[in-house]
């Protein structure tokens, strides 16, 4: 029997300057304003990251946020939404979404044992908990020039210190910051 190595596991997501991922109420208002300041054709590199990728995890609230942006932009990609609650899956998207109750760690688990090779962990209270059990290899986050004051925080409590080797840093037409790091453990 072949053995299956750990997949890469990413986090690619943006952040106001003040480190918040939404509004309070999980709005994104900001972001898609923001959006409107990037040249057309500058994706940020998501589309080289995405075709790294065979697996997306994510928290329920930021799955159902992305079911109200239109089009399924994740077809060719298998999904994970983690919530400790009931999940109504889209008729449609039933051959690639599936509901898990799974810890991090026992889903990465599975994923090693179903070959995956490259995993996206997107929401902020996912990446939190992948962090805290230290199963991110990689972080890249775009920093959106606005402040907020108060919202969801990107990142929150952790048992202890997490080191980070930057990678790459570049600007982005709007006046985006793109930082990628390695975690260190």
């Amino acid at each position: 029997m072949k053995e299956h190595k750990k997949p890469k596991v990413s986090a690619f997501i943006a952040m106001t300057l003040d480190g918040y991922i939404s509004r309070e109420n999980g709005d994104i208002d900001w972001l898609m304003e923001a959006n409107k300041l990037v040249p057309e054709g500058e994706d940020g590199g998501y589309k080289a990251f995405m075709s790294s990728i065979d697996t997306i995890i994510m928290g329920r609230n930021t799955f159902e946020q992305v079911l109200t942006f239109g089009e399924w932009p994740y077809k060719d990609k298998k999904m994970f939404v983690m919530s400790s609650r009931d999940l109504q899956v889209p008729v449609e998207l039933n051959h690639s979404v599936a509901h898990t109750t799974d810890s991090p760690q026992k889903l990465v688990k599975r994923l090693i044992e179903n070959g995956s090779e490259g995993v996206y962990v997107d929401g902020g209270k996912t990446i939190q908990s992948f962090l805290s059990a230290n199963l991110i290899d990689e972080i890249t986050v775009t920093i959106i020039p606005i402040l907020l004051g108060s919202g969801k925080p990107l990142f929150g409590f952790l048992e202890k210190d997490i080191l980070l080797e930057l990678v790459e840093s570049r600007q982005i037409p709007g006046g985006f910051v793109q930082l990628k790091y390695k975690v260190l453990l």
